[in-house]
């Protein structure tokens, strides 16, 4: 059974104000391999959505599509009730809104840790030096990085060029969030800060799409866990439901293998 349909919340007229990302009829190719089919996903505003699924099933290439940064064959995707242009400068404005949290952090390496914070701001959106480096600062206290500001990456830990990497995300005040699997580079002892300031994230209301093979992660931040299997959205549902009723036998295959006990 394929579940591709978008939540069941998205058609409600009283709910479509909230609706900010939607995909409809999503399909992408790479050469012969075909790893969107027709995906169909609504994302409402504050929602902490959660990917799944193994290794090539197309929970990246899903996160990546949503700004664009992997085009796709056909299909529709808005953002916040505008579609999402091919490319040229209205793309550009757009992706401006959705903020992307790399698995390798995509830190400029010849830059300071503020600098990387301060660049976006400074020349997309036109923010005064001092007042992008001000908020920078606050940001990156509130990751917990304030003190490796004047640091280049190279001198910081995985886990702190990532933590440095969501305030980059943040300090462009996108309307979304995507994380494309965020600690799977990291030591083992350096996933847990990432995913204490992911979480806490969460509770403040961001709206994030999270593709990730941290399952605890799933039970405890996501509003919604999403299972991927071959380029299609096989079930979905939320955490507690996905996690002790999984609907489907390929979602009860994956969670048996993925899950520890």
């Amino acid at each position: 059974m394929t579940a591709s349909t978008a939540s069941e919340t998205a058609d409600d007229p009283e709910t479509t104000s909230d609706l900010l990302v939607s995909l409809r009829g999503v399909n992408k190719h790479f050469g012969e391999l075909h790893v969107l089919r027709d995906v169909d996903l609504d994302i409402t505003r504050g929602e902490v959505v959660v990917v799944v699924g193994p290794s090539g099933s197309g929970k990246s290439t899903l996160c990546r599509t949503i700004n664009r940064l992997e085009p796709i064959d056909n299909g529709r995707i808005t953002l916040d009730g505008t579609e999402l242009p091919s490319e040229g400068k209205d793309l550009a404005a757009l992706r401006s809104d959705v903020g992307m949290v790399f698995q390798q952090f995509n830190l400029f390496a010849h830059m300071s840790i503020l600098d990387n914070v301060t660049l976006g701001p400074i020349r997309v959106r036109g923010r005064k030096k001092t007042a992008a480096e001000a908020e920078a600062r606050r940001l990156l206290d509130r990751v917990g990085v304030g003190d490796q500001a004047h640091k280049m990456p190279v001198q910081l830990s995985g886990g702190q060029q990532q933590r440095a990497a969501i305030a980059r995300a943040l300090a462009m005040e996108p309307k979304v969030l995507l994380f494309d699997e965020p600690t799977s580079a990291l030591d083992p002892e350096m996933v847990s800060e990432v995913l204490e300031v992911m979480k806490e994230l969460a509770a403040t209301g961001m709206t994030m799409v999270v593709v990730t093979h941290e399952m605890g992660f799933a039970k405890s931040a996501a509003h919604r866990v999403i299972f991927m299997d071959r380029g299609q959205i096989v079930e979905q549902a939320p955490p507690a439901d996905f996690f002790a009723a999984p609907r489907s036998d390929r979602t009860r295959d994956f969670l048996s293998k993925v899950l520890t006990h």
